[in-house]
């Protein structure tokens, strides 16, 4: 498995859309704990608590309110940056919000990245940049085999749709204005993400927080619904090995799958089920899968590629993942502090996995 490489990122200049969510505030915090100089683009955080105050990012930080929608304030706020490394992640990232605003979630991850990797054109610093989309790009026909990088891409929702036209934008501007720099230029498509600091809306683990903490029941959709699920750590150490690898080996630039093995994928009850024990209790009353618009119901990756051309393995089972998580909302509750409870996951994180432990 791969190793972050800690002589590497003191010192470069790294730019990070989408700041303020949750992965952002983790990988914001990781790589100022790095060392690395950061610049962050984003909207304000859009719930209350959330981890960008918890982890005072404001502070590690030079941080900018920016909606990347808004193409000409956005370049300018990139040139002043120049950087050398850049991650994408700003997005309208919930499949049940892209069908209360189908527009808007196509302007953001659409228009919104092909506004980024034009205002990145012509710097001279810029060496790599990662654009995250999601494992939902493919096109789903609930076939039970896991998606590869070669798949065709796909969308039945707006969200998934729109991250998959975000890969044509990405593969467009590499190969028509980076490819000759050379900046290397990668997508990233990586499975469920779980950890802790996650408030938003419709996801499984902060919904089961919500309910469980108030002894409300969590009312399930659709039990059955089977995900590649991986703790936040998993993708993000799998971003800035990337970013290390492209430095020095551009033509390693591409799409790539971060998740679980196929055989670990587990259904939305299996994981569920994983989080009352770690919490220590839970109601919940569970779905048909008939409630609410279309979503895929089976959906795994093919991660060969990064593990092959990259060394990239998850380190957490799915368990340890879920407990991790479960435990680290229990302990803020009970007073600990957000960045004592990052530090740890990640000291953790970076300690363990030397073999890989079995569910």
């Amino acid at each position: 498995m791969a190793n972050i490489d800690l002589n590497f990122w003191p010192g470069k200049g790294v730019l990070l859309t989408g700041h303020t969510g949750f992965k952002g505030c983790w990988l914001a915090f990781w790589l100022n704990r790095l060392g690395a100089e950061v610049t962050g683009i984003s909207l304000e955080p859009n719930t209350d608590p959330n981890l960008f105050s918890l982890l005072a990012i404001e502070d590690r930080i030079r941080n900018h309110f920016q909606d990347i929608r808004d193409a000409a304030s956005l370049a300018d706020r990139v040139r002043l940056a120049n950087p050398d490394i850049v991650f994408h992640l700003a997005a309208q990232p919930l499949v049940r919000a892209s069908y209360r605003d189908p527009l808007g979630t196509f302007s953001t991850n659409v228009q919104g990245t092909a506004n980024l990797l034009d205002a990145l054109r012509g710097l001279a610093a810029l060496r790599v940049v990662i654009a995250i989309t999601t494992d939902k790009v493919y096109r789903n026909l609930e076939q039970a085999f896991p998606f590869r990088e070669i798949d065709p891409l796909g969308g039945q929702d707006p969200y998934s749709a729109s991250k998959a036209a975000a890969e044509l934008v990405i593969d467009c501007y590499r190969d028509a204005f980076f490819s000759q720099k050379p900046v290397a230029v990668a997508s990233a498509r990586a499975g469920n993400v779980i950890g802790g600091g996650d408030w938003s809306e419709d996801r499984l683990i902060p919904d089961a927080v919500r309910a469980w903490s108030t002894n409300q029941p969590l009312q399930i959709r659709r039990p059955e619904a089977i995900r590649p699920w991986q703790h936040v750590l998993e993708p993000l150490s799998a971003y800035l090995h990337l970013a290390e690898r492209l430095w020095h080996d551009p033509a390693l630039a591409g799409a790539y799958n971060f998740g679980p093995p196929t055989h670990e994928a587990a259904s939305v009850r299996q994981v569920i089920e994983c989080a009352r024990i770690a919490y220590g209790q839970g109601e919940v009353i569970w779905g048909d899968g008939s409630e609410g618009p279309h979503e895929a119901g089976w959906l795994t990756l093919e991660t060969s590629k990064a593990r092959v051309l990259l060394g990239i393995q998850p380190r957490w089972t799915l368990s340890q993942a879920v407990e991790r998580t479960l435990h680290w909302y229990r302990d803020l509750a009970a007073g600990t502090s957000a960045p004592d409870l990052c530090l740890t996951d990640l000291n953790a994180y970076a300690t363990s996995g030397k073999e890989r432990c079995t569910p």
